[in-house]
């Protein structure tokens, strides 16, 4: 009979809803449950893509005699973590201090009260790994729980307390951001660089692309070449790597090796919207083809498998398929030679994957490109043009008979700061690729988010079916702010900015504290054993780093200083950290780059559809200019102006578009030219 999960929106949550584990979700009644009967509360925390969530399913809440010991001693609650970051952030921080580690699936013991005493990841169902079994640690809890619970409530209170702490804003008199700060960040990283395969440090390997961010900015600040080497090294080796998936485009979670070779196989919306965006600038500044083919695919990629018929996106697909690992990615060679009898120049493509090598996973192969085309083509002794072009016609062979196969399980909920991302990402792609496609699947993702997740005007955290559900926390609305700001810089549509400034006065109502900066948490969510204030940049940008971006933006194009004040004041207090652990805070010092770079405020004034609007919008495409805050503007069809600073006073000149290059709102000459524009800028 299915528990109290079956009426729950979540897949996740819906994946344990024929658990014999009496699971609740979090709520109210779960606590006084455990307050009235004097129980503990076992807390568990996934998310549905999450391969070791899977396992410890199957191997115990699946498991009847488990699921008795669970439902006699504890009450028990199922969190998706994606759903409800905040009482992730809370216990993750609590599992982090007690073992000095975490990750999901998370394991946390509770008091009634909901203060933590004990804590994990995954247990297995039998003593191995050097751990004890799932019901051993039960058994042992129980029996404490029993027997010391003075000890107990003590050790809740330490940990309570070690997990409480805010940050304390300052003035930012005496502590601004200096350029040597954000260099030593940059030497730092450079010390960590993995010279031979990109990205920085040991195995397992996350996409850094928040750093590369950082990196990418700061090349354009100083040109140090060293800079922009680790970020077009990394770029192309993970392109190579399996985490990039050859054939269907889209990148996996993390490589597992330190090549970027073996993919924990889940795909995550966020991770690919990070990397559309960093993909897309470093084209822009190198001209590189491949980048914009990887952006090109990933994009693909989300349109035919992530892409609600709505517009908004989903979160995420799962790591397993048929019950394994990996299974409707990897490939035996013979099944290859059966799919691609009839491709040419066959035994030169199966070279290029990497598949006259041995298998590289379980027996199996990854596909993969561990060499340049050009040298593979020279060794075959085929001209490279040819060889590309049999590469493709494999690679869509392949792929239709990929599409065959059990694909993996897709969670469909739609949330709003992983949307928010992804239209930021699109929007930037959209403008510096020229593509009115991306840009039109940012709008119908921000449309859907506007017009389905905000009843009552107060924005949700999450959609399925039909219902929006949970207030959202800062992340929603800063990464959402973000993706307007990146619209309305690419289409011109007061909307966007009216959406974003809405949005904005709203984040600082919510979210704001003049003592602490930034919450996790709004004022009036729901109160958890501590207000969540995380700070560094993990899988995605924290909320205040994401936060600090829509200051300084919005500060400029809507001309609002203590918006920048505020922002200074974060700066002025995390400046240290980004310093000492770059790594840790790579979209916040991205950020710190965009303030100490003096943005450049440049209004294009014309009709979109001219041709000398064009060629002026053209002329910008071609250029990295990270620290531009764009406008467009046409006099003929936008009535409200004299709203937007940065437009109030420019005009056409003589009847003709022109570019106003702009700082801190005093303007150079009106460019008519796309040749006068690039002097202006300063670019080659």
């Amino acid at each position: 009979m299915p528990n109290r999960l079956s009426s729950e929106t979540s897949p996740y949550l819906l994946q344990h809803k024929d658990n014999p584990v009496d699971w609740y979700p979090w709520c109210e009644e779960a606590f006084e449950r455990a307050k009235a009967e004097d129980k503990p509360v076992f807390l568990s925390i996934g998310y549905s893509a999450c391969h070791w969530c899977h396992v410890m399913a199957h191997e115990s809440f699946e498991d009847a005699s488990t699921a008795d010991v669970m439902n006699r001693h504890f009450v028990n609650i199922k969190v998706d973590r994606e759903e409800r970051p905040d009482v992730d952030s809370v216990y993750m921080n609590a599992v982090q201090a007690l073992t000095g580690r975490g990750g999901w699936p998370l394991s946390v013991w509770l008091l009634p009260d909901g203060r933590p005493f004990y804590g994990g990841t995954y247990f297995p169902n039998t003593p191995r790994y050097g751990m004890p079994s799932f019901v051993q640690v039960l058994e042992r809890i129980v029996e404490v729980y029993r027997e010391k619970r003075t000890r107990l409530d003590s050790d809740a209170a330490q940990l309570t307390r070690a997990i409480s702490g805010r940050i304390q804003l300052e003035e930012a008199g005496g502590k601004l951001l200096s350029p040597g700060l954000l260099d030593r960040a940059a030497d730092q990283l450079l010390s960590r660089f993995d010279k031979q395969y990109g990205g920085f440090g040991e195995q397992p390997k996350f996409p850094p692309s928040m750093t590369l961010d950082f990196l990418l900015r700061h090349y354009a600040r100083t040109r140090s070449l060293d800079s922009l080497r680790m970020v077009t090294h990394t770029l192309d080796r993970m392109m190579a790597g399996g985490i990039y998936d050859q054939l269907g485009g889209g990148f996996h979670r993390y490589s597992v090796d330190n090549r970027w070779l073996v993919p924990h196989f889940e795909k995550m919306l966020y991770d690919n919207a990070l990397l559309i965006r960093i993909y897309a600038q470093a084209y822009q500044v190198t001209g590189k083809s491949a980048y914009r083919q990887v952006v090109e695919q990933t994009v693909d990629y989300i349109k035919r498998e992530m892409t609600d018929r709505h517009g908004g996106f989903y979160s995420s697909q799962d790591a397993d398929s048929e019950g394994k690992e990996g299974e409707y990615y990897i490939w035996s060679v013979e099944a290859i030679r059966e799919a691609l009898s009839d491709t040419p120049c066959l035994e030169a493509v199966l070279s290029y994957w990497g598949l006259d090598r041995n298998p590289n996973f379980e027996g199996h192969y990854i596909l993969w490109v561990p060499g340049a085309l050009d040298d593979v083509a020279q060794a075959h002794q085929i001209p490279s043009a040819s060889l590309a072009g049999a590469i493709e016609e494999a690679r869509q062979e392949l792929f239709s008979t990929r599409g065959t196969r059990l694909a993996p399980a897709c969670d469909d909920k739609i949330l709003t700061a992983w949307n928010g991302l992804m239209i930021h990402s699109l929007a930037l792609a959209g403008r510096i690729l020229g593509s009115g496609e991306f840009l039109e699947m940012a709008v119908r993702a921000a449309d859907f988010i506007l017009g389905r997740m905000r009843p009552n005007g107060r924005l949700q955290r999450t959609y399925r079916n039909g219902q929006a559900r949970y207030h959202s926390c800062l992340e929603d609305h800063a990464f959402l702010i973000e993706g307007l700001i990146e619209l309305y810089q690419a289409t011109g549509n007061e909307r966007w900015f009216d959406e974003m400034l809405a949005l904005t006065g709203q984040m600082l109502d919510l979210f704001w504290d003049d003592e602490a900066g930034f919450y996790d948490t709004a004022h009036d969510s729901e109160a958890l054993i501590t207000r969540p204030q995380e700070l560094g940049d993990n899988a995605i940008p924290s909320g205040t780093s994401a936060a600090v971006s829509v200051l300084v933006r919005v500060s400029r194009l809507a001309d609002k200083p203590d918006y920048l004040s505020r922002a200074e004041r974060i700066a002025a207090r995390l400046s240290a950290s980004v310093e000492q652990y770059p790594a840790a805070f790579g979209y916040l010092a991205a950020q710190f780059e965009f303030m100490l770079g003096h943005p450049t405020e440049i209004v294009v004034v014309g009709s979109p559809s001219s041709a000398e609007a064009v060629a002026l919008w053209d002329e910008l495409r071609r250029h990295y200019l990270p620290n531009a805050i764009l406008v467009t503007y046409d006099p003929a069809l936008q009535s409200t102006a004299n709203q937007i600073p940065l437009i109030g006073g420019r005009n056409l000149v003589r009847g003709k578009p022109a570019a106003y290059v702009c700082h801190n709102y005093t303007c150079q000459k009106p460019a008519l030219s796309p040749d006068e524009l690039r002097k202006q800028l300063g670019v080659e």
